[in-house]
C-alpha cells in the first residue's frame, strides 16, 4: 500500500503557501491558461464593453491576461491572498490592480464591476458561499458573477488519471473529488444560497497536448497543489510505482489530456 493516502485532507486541501508562481505555471498553469480562453468568453457574455471586471483568486495570472487581452489592463482587477500569486500577476500584466486578499473579504467598493470571475478558486474558499457573495457584492446589480471548477467528481478533471491511478493503488487516497464544485450542480447550489438570481449551469472544456510521458508527469514533482504534496509524503520507492503505474496507463508517446469544468453563472439581484 501506499503511504501518504490522507495528504489531500487539509482544511483548506488546496491552498498553494510555499509554492512559487513557476512552479504553479509550470504544473497547473498548463491546463488553467487554455481553461481560461473559454471560461473568459462566458464570463463576459452580455457584460458591456466599457465595464471593469474582476478576477477572483488571480494566481499568478492566467485568466487575469485572458481578460486584459479582451478589455485592456485599465479595467482589470484582480485579487489573490497569495503575496508571490499577486506579484507574479502584476509583472504578467502591468497597469492591472492587482491586490493581496481573500476572496472572503474583497477590498473593493459595492458594485464596482460589470463583472467578477473565479476560475478554479471556489473550492479553495475558507468559505465558498462568502466568497461567491463578496463577488455578488462588488458587481453592479444586474452584473455578472461567474465561477469555474475541475469536474473531480466526475472523473473529467485534468487530474484525473492521476487520481485513479493512486486509488487504484492505496484505496485510502480521496483525491480531489470532494472538494467544493467538484460535482455536477454543487456550484449553482453555492451561488443561489449566496443570493445571486438566474443561477445557471454549464461545462467549459479544454484540452492539452503532450509530447511524451516526462513533459506531463515532471511537474507532479514540483510539490504544487493536492497531487504534488501527496506525492511529497511518499518515499523514492513509492514513487517510482506510482511513476510505472501511470506511464503504462499514458504510454511513452505523446498524448492530449481532455478536462472540463463546471461552471455557474449567476447576476446580483
Amino acid at each position: 500500500m501506499l503511504r501518504g493516502g490522507e495528504a489531500c485532507q487539509d482544511e483548506r486541501v488546496g491552498s498553494f503557501g510555499g509554492v512559487s508562481a513557476e512552479q504553479y505555471a509550470r504544473f497547473m498553469g498548463r491546463f488553467s491558461t487554455p481553461l481560461a480562453v473559454g471560461f473568459a468568453t462566458v464570463g463576459l457574455d452580455g457584460v458591456a464593453a466599457d465595464a471593469r471586471v474582476l478576477d477572483v483568486g488571480c494566481g499568478p495570472g492566467m485568466l487575469t491576461l485572458e481578460l486584459v487581452k479582451r478589455r485592456g489592463s485599465a479595467a482589470v482587477s484582480a485579487a489573490d491572498p497569495e503575496p508571490t500569486f499577486v506579484e507574479a500577476a502584476r509583472e504578467l500584466c502591468p497597469g492591472v490592480d492587482v491586490r493581496v486578499a481573500e476572496a472572503e473579504h474583497l477590498p473593493f467598493a459595492d458594485g464596482e464591476f460589470g463583472a467578477a470571475l473565479a476560475q478554479l478558486v471556489v473550492h479553495f474558499m475558507s468559505d465558498p458561499i462568502q466568497g461567491v457573495a463578496q463577488m455578488g457584492r462588488v458587481t453592479v446589480p444586474g452584473g455578472r458573477v461567474s465561477a469555474c471548477v475541475w469536474d473531480h467528481a466526475g472523473d473529467g478533471g485534468p487530474l484525473s488519471t492521476f487520481w485513479r491511478v493512486a486509488r487504484r493503488l492505496d484505496a485510502e487516497v480521496r483525491g480531489e473529488a470532494g472538494l467544493s464544485g467538484a460535482a455536477s450542480g454543487q456550484l449553482v447550489d453555492i451561488f443561489r444560497r449566496a443570493g445571486l438570481a438566474d443561477v445557471a449551469q454549464t461545462v467549459v472544456e479544454c484540452a492539452v497536448s503532450f509530447r511524451d510521458f516526462a513533459d506531463w508527469w515532471d511537474p507532479f514533482l514540483l510539490g504544487v497543489g493536492p497531487a504534488g504534496r501527496y506525492i511529497a509524503t511518499l518515499d523514492e520507492q513509492h514513487v517510482a510505482r506510482l511513476e510505472d503505474a501511470l506511464r503504462d496507463e499514458l504510454g511513452d508517446g505523446a498524448f492530449t489530456v481532455a478536462a472540463r469544468s463546471w461552471t455557474a453563472v449567476g447576476t446580483r439581484a
